[in-house]
């Protein structure tokens, strides 16, 4: 650049002396007049790039303005977004659920009984029924009451029972006897059975999906007892009383309306009542107690029997306390005793069954 410049000042000198008017003037140099074009144009880039630079870097360098130590910085309002991804006038929180499948059970669970237990509550746990339970614990004998605190036992995975297979055991013979569909023991997963060739090895325990036994009736231990000739019921057994009111118009007989335990099925022909230690117990309707006796009384611990005609009788038991004697004549709300936990129980509660003809039916039917 700075040869250019002399070239120029020379080239400016030369031309600023004072020419002889004797001396020839020189042509034009065409090549001369190109060059300074070209010199001239190079010169002008150069120096607009240089100023481009500068002003490109003092831009960049240049920090930007701050606000004060103390001010806050602007807020700026977004928009509330809507699980759809538009706008909202209402705040909500995307809140992430994930429903996990329950998977089904093959196989049998080992439950411990605690202490407040009751076999209705267990069989809504495991989702079966409480005869199921019945099925495949012998050790409960039939009979709920034989719940005790500590006791291991198998749940199945559904609803009904297992079977140790025979030799000359078939599917047919063993679903007809369980009344269960023959197919439903073919395919249940646990069986692993191959259906194109399904051998059964005797010795093996097989699950019978739907199927039931005859449970023992252990509320037939204690007798029907009846007031005497004419009363409906003097065929089943009967005693002297005789006379009496007639009453099937049935009542609750507790203060809580609630259930406890058990509910009236299989292997439990009566419902166990809600009715803490010491509680009122109520005769359902009116009619001659028939039994106030004590003791186990094969399970249900001290009970009453009142017969209320037409072959209606009602039974309370597990009561810790008898208020009323053989051959008393009660009311429909009459005080017969106080709620407890004798004989066969687990836990004080009322349990209380009507029969009519000296056959249990269900409590619920009748009550009001």
């Amino acid at each position: 650049m700075n040869k250019v410049l002399d070239s120029i000042k020379k080239r400016f000198a030369r031309s600023s002396q004072p020419k002889d008017p004797a001396q020839p003037r020189p042509r034009a140099d065409r090549f001369t007049l190109v060059s300074w074009g070209v010199t001239w144009v190079i010169v002008l880039a150069a120096l607009g790039f240089a100023l481009w630079r500068t002003m490109s870097v003092s831009a960049a360098t240049t920090p930007l303005p701050t606000s004060a130590p103390d001010s806050a910085p602007p807020e700026v309002a977004l928009p509330n977004q809507s699980i759809t991804g538009g706008t909202s006038a209402i705040d909500r929180s995307l809140q992430l659920k994930t429903i996990i499948p329950e998977r089904p059970r093959y196989d049998p669970t080992i439950y411990r009984v605690s202490r407040g237990d009751a076999m209705m509550a267990i069989a809504d746990k495991f989702k079966v029924k409480t005869e199921t339970i019945l099925y495949v614990n012998s050790q409960l004998g039939d009979n709920p009451h034989n719940l005790q605190p500590g006791m291991e036992l198998t749940i199945p995975p559904v609803d009904g029972l297992y079977y140790e297979w025979k030799e000359g055991d078939t599917i047919e013979e063993v679903a007809a006897k369980f009344e269960a569909d023959p197919e439903a023991i073919l395919t249940f997963p646990a069986n692993n059975l191959d259906l194109t060739d399904p051998e059964i090895k005797p010795g093996a325990t097989i699950m019978i999906p739907g199927g039931v036994r005859e449970l023992r009736n252990w509320e037939a231990d204690l007798v029907t007892m009846s007031r005497g000739a004419g009363t409906g019921t003097s065929e089943i057994g009967g005693n002297i009383c005789g006379g009496g009111p007639v009453d099937n118009s049935l009542g609750w007989p507790a203060d809580d309306h609630s259930l406890s335990g058990n509910a009236y099925g299989p292997g439990h022909l009566g419902i166990d009542i809600s009715a803490p230690e010491g509680s009122n117990v109520y005769a359902a309707g009116a009619g001659v107690v028939t039994m106030a006796q004590g003791g186990y009384n094969y399970g249900y611990g001290n009970v009453v029997q009142i017969d209320h005609g037409n072959g209606w009788v009602t039974v309370y038991a597990h009561l810790s306390q008898i208020n009323v004697g053989v051959c008393s004549v009660v009311g429909q709300g009459t005080l017969i005793g106080y709620s407890g936990n004798t004989g066969n129980s687990f836990g004080a509660h009322l349990h209380f069954e009507i029969r009519i003809g000296g056959s249990n039916v269900n409590p619920y039917s009748y009550v009001q």
